[in-house]
């Protein structure tokens, strides 16, 4: 069965980046469009960035100019390179494909913004 795995979650100062990756032990990445989505405490899991497999990307508009999401197909990997970040961008963040399947939820990383 295929499992995604997030990596590279921290501790960040306001202003500071991250660089999230995603893996996946199958080759799903050249099937689906793929997602990040991120759940804060207290609020419903969001999408933050999608990407197709021809590479178009999408954004939310809190996130936008400030997060891009990019992918190798070939090596199964999804990033998502967070630049500026802000307090209210801690969450842990979770790559799945869009829609999300249930059965593609990992663990998710963590990510905290704060000084």
């Amino acid at each position: 069965q295929v499992q995604l795995v997030e990596s590279g979650g921290g501790l960040v100062q306001p202003g500071g980046s991250l660089r999230l990756s995603c893996a996946a032990s199958g080759s799903i990445f050249s099937i689906y469009i793929m997602g990040w989505y991120r759940q804060a405490p207290g609020k419903q899991r969001e999408v933050v960035a999608t990407i197709t497999r021809g590479g178009n990307t999408n954004y939310a508009d809190s996130v936008k100019g400030r997060f891009t999401v990019s992918r190798d197909n070939a090596k199964n990997t999804v990033v998502l390179q967070m630049n500026s970040l802000k307090p209210e961008d801690t969450a842990v963040y979770y790559c799945n494909t869009v829609p999300s399947q249930t059965r593609y939820w990992g663990q998710g990383t963590q990510v905290t913004v704060s000084t």
